[in-house]
């Protein structure tokens, strides 16, 4: 069967704008702009002749067409991925892949490796990030991190950090509202919403006995990475999940205004596969993972 051609690089933007569902995001991923990636999926829409994308505002989601065509694209990127990275890997067993999800990857792991590597120079650890279910067998990962409840069949599981949920805001916003005393007080400040995680303000909201966000100003991202920025830089308050915001309090950066904290069922885990001999590097790195994020932060910096 003859191929037929199709313009690489446009389906590159595409399988990584459909996977995040996000311009901005696939631009990051491939360190280009979110213009050359809206213009590079708008080459691919033209060659098809069908729109795979609806543009909001501020979200992205795939058309019909898109949505047929993002698994096989998806299949192929991770067929290739998966042979280039063994073909780089063959006879490195002290190179580690591990993904995680954006914000845990850039609060909770990215300010610790600084340690591990000063700690193990010759290992080398491969980060990526991603939302999506993590599958070892098309994936050349060493180990995933995930939550949930840390039952599943095929992965062996260890508990790094329970999803305990709690407003933050910067101080200048405390002050420039006359502090944050009950849940009711949240009328003064834009809640600031994870697209990723839609249901925290409102669990977090019926612990305090309010209710739910019925009324009061929301802003939303696409992940909480983005509403923790934003926190920091005094738009509004967002529900932090203490494990990725303990550097921000410790800092200063963030504050706690109000002193309940809702925890949520299961937590975060470090995953592999069941049945899968574990390299010298991967122990290493469990072991030292579980002992910096069980440690407070600043010691884990040690």
């Amino acid at each position: 069967m003859k191929r037929v051609p199709v313009p690489l690089n446009p389906l590159r933007a595409f399988e990584a704008s459909a996977r995040l569902l996000s311009f901005t995001l696939a631009a990051e991923e491939l360190s280009v702009t979110q213009v050359a990636i809206s213009r590079q999926v708008r080459v691919l829409e033209n060659y098809l002749g069908v729109e795979l994308f609806t543009r909001g505002p501020r979200s992205i989601q795939l058309t019909d067409a898109g949505a047929r065509l993002y698994p096989s694209v998806g299949r192929a990127f991770d067929e290739i991925s998966h042979a280039a990275a063994l073909v780089s890997r063959r006879n490195r067993p002290d190179v580690l892949a591990i993904q995680a999800y954006t914000t845990f990857a850039q609060h909770g792991l990215i300010p610790l490796l600084s340690h591990f590597h000063e700690k193990y120079p010759g290992i080398e650890v491969r980060l990526s990030a991603s939302t999506q279910a993590v599958d070892f067998a098309h994936q050349d990962l060493d180990a995933a991190i995930r939550s949930g409840t840390g039952q599943w069949p095929d992965y062996e599981s260890d508990f790094l950090a329970p999803i305990e949920l709690l407003p933050v805001a910067s101080p200048r916003l405390l002050k420039a509202v006359g502090g944050l005393r009950d849940a009711g007080d949240l009328r003064q400040v834009t809640l600031l919403h994870s697209l990723a995680r839609p249901d925290d303000w409102a669990a977090w909201l019926r612990a305090a006995g309010y209710g739910n966000a019925a009324g009061l100003r929301v802003l939303k991202f696409e992940n909480s990475a983005m509403a923790y920025e934003a926190a920091i830089q005094g738009v509004g308050c967002a529900i932090g999940i203490r494990a990725l915001v303990e550097r921000y309090l410790a800092s200063g950066a963030l504050v706690a205004p109000f002193s309940l904290t809702h925890t949520l069922p299961g937590g975060y885990y470090l995953v592999r596969p069941k049945g899968r001999s574990e390299s010298p590097a991967l122990r290493i790195f469990r072991a030292w993972l579980l002992d910096a994020l069980f440690r407070p932060p600043a010691e884990a910096q040690q």
